[in-house]
């Protein structure tokens, strides 16, 4: 028998169920309409429409807690396509409900988005859209699809919001198929032009020309894919094609990572003291493997759109003047490496041809194929990222500090992505020191493999505290007076290859103190210079649709 996304679903929600009663399938059902749940939606569901039924308080915690959803950012959780599918479709189904709930969980979500868009802060404008629009789609279908395509013709140009909404627009077919204003032949002249207009900004050469001169039937409006994009998605692609002979990358796409979260809380011990406790629960993530070839793999893991507040608080124990001002800032969605670069992805891409620099393909101090690649300079790792991209043909390159620190929180606003302090059971540091009331631990005078602690941030990055110090794309500044707010970097191009004399570095490293690990912290160092540092290696991105 084929194991299908229907049968994992299916599995999970049963799995969910069995583990506690048979009134959570009620509120798992409930809660399925919703792109993007948040504790306060998930019990506004509840009170709305299952206090009758008996539906116990605590199951809004088991569900958000639970493998049917996983977080992606503060207090922000979502589940994924196919179990969304098979809970609404038993919704649905169940005679006591039917599609008359489905479109009162509609006019609900709708009057709670407009109230998330002023209390909100960690949800963007756009985010917020694409919740009303997930609502819409079964109360007013025709003017939904015709607000999506309206989007897409205001961001023909930009290639990371048309990425977005064609990935909305596939999202949203299996929600249209389920809606009784559904008209799926409109809705599938809306997909074939987002399609379309996606593939030329992403991947001109496969696009045919009856796709480009058709017309699309949307909503009532007659829609052609604009000449401008046209003539500019063929001019780049002449200009951007690269041959690679005898040269074969294989992608994994859409893999779904497991990965175990941990926190740190402190509760009562014996004695009525206080202990320090490591709370572990499992999660999942998105991402993309990329075969590099000779049994070695990049694995990569999608980072949701979202907004945060970069920088430190004043009262943040060990903080300083670097770290702020705090100021929001909203980052698009990327790509980032699971782990650091290990010496094994760093002696593959150094034997690659060179770009603009030589290599030493064997750098490290602290040698181990595993262990991640340290001793390099800035200018090296822009290097192995000009290799990398040259020989996938995918954009890789360092790290915005605004992409890195939104990446490390997850959603989190305490110092660690931990918790309020850190621990040496969690994370490679000077664990002789203690962060705050935290606790002591050992000191290994080295690197360790990456991820050998076995636990992830919410998003699923390993290594964010400790280890390795990793280079970010910034040229170094003392302060956020004047930062980008979009989670570019700040950073001048002519830097790229010679500039200026600093970069900045994230994250501490196996000698660090804990204060000098924590997610605001802002460390720098020379470009390039006379001496390697045993503690600093890297991790990459990889972008759509931007560069900077």
């Amino acid at each position: 028998m084929e194991i299908t996304d229907e049968i994992i679903a299916q599995n999970k929600v049963e799995r969910f169920v069995s583990r506690f009663e048979s009134s959570y399938r009620l509120l798992a059902c409930h809660a399925a309409l919703p792109l993007v749940l948040t504790p306060e939606l998930v019990n506004y569901l509840r009170v709305q429409f299952l206090k009758s039924e008996g539906v116990p308080w605590i199951a809004e915690a088991d569900l958000l807690l639970s493998d049917l959803c996983r977080p992606v950012g503060y207090e922000l959780y979502v589940m994924d396509e196919a179990g969304r599918a098979y809970l609404l479709n038993q919704l649905e189904q169940d005679g006591r409900f039917g599609e008359k709930r489905i479109r009162e969980i509609a006019h609900l979500l709708l009057n709670y988005v407009n109230h998330l868009a002023k209390t909100n802060p960690f949800l963007g404008k756009k985010d917020i859209q694409t919740q009303k629009w997930g609502a819409m789609l079964y109360l007013d279908t025709e003017q939904t699809v015709r607000e999506i395509a309206t989007a897409i013709n205001e961001s023909i140009i930009n290639k990371a919001e048309i990425s977005r909404l064609y990935k909305i627009t596939e999202d949203f077919k299996q929600q249209i198929d389920k809606s009784q204003t559904a008209k799926p032949d409109r809705f599938q002249d809306l997909l074939k032009y987002a399609q379309v207009v996606n593939d030329l900004l992403r991947k001109p050469e496969i696009v045919k020309t009856e796709a480009i001169t058709s017309s699309y039937q949307i909503a009532g409006n007659n829609l052609t894919v604009p000449e401008s994009l046209v003539n500019s998605s063929i001019k780049t692609f002449k200009v951007a094609t690269i041959e690679i002979k005898e040269t074969h990358i294989e992608i994994k796409e859409t893999h779904i990572f497991d990965f175990t979260i941990a926190t740190l809380e402190r509760q009562l011990g014996k004695g009525k003291q206080k202990e320090w406790v490591i709370n572990r629960q499992q999660s999942q993530a998105e991402g993309i493997i990329e075969v590099l070839g000779a049994g070695i793999e990049l694995e990569m893991i999608k980072i949701p759109t979202g907004t945060f507040s970069m920088g430190a608080p004043d009262k943040e124990l060990n903080s300083n003047n670097s770290e702020r001002p705090q100021h929001k800032v909203t980052v698009p969605s990327f790509y980032m490496g699971r782990y650091p670069i290990t010496q094994a992805q760093w002696k593959l891409v150094a034997e690659l041809p060179q770009v603009n620099k030589q290599l030493d393909p064997d750098p490290s101090r602290f040698k181990g194929t595993n262990r991640p690649v340290e001793s390099v300079f800035w200018y090296d790792a822009v290097e192995f990222c000009s290799r990398l991209s040259q020989y996938t043909g995918r954009t890789y390159r360092l790290p915005s500090e605004a992409e890195w620190e939104y990446a490390c929180r997850a959603g989190t606003t305490t110092p660690f992505h931990f918790g309020e302090t850190i621990t040496a059971d969690l994370a490679n540091y000077d664990g002789r020191n203690a962060y705050g009331q935290g606790p002591k631990g050992v000191y290994r005078e080295e690197t360790t493999e990456v991820g050998s602690f076995g636990v992830a941030n919410n998003f699923g990055l390993y290594d964010m505290h400790g280890n390795v110090r990793e280079w970010c794309l910034d040229d170094w500044h003392d302060k956020y007076t004047d930062a980008p707010v979009d989670g570019s970097a700040l950073f001048n191009d002519a830097n790229l290859h010679n500039g200026s004399r600093y970069a900045v570095l994230r994250g501490g490293s196996w000698v660090s103190n804990p204060g000098f690990c924590r997610s605001a912290y802002r460390d720098y160092s020379y470009r390039v210079g006379r001496d390697l540092y045993a503690d600093i290696g890297f991790r990459v991105v990889c972008v759509v649709g931007r560069t900077l």
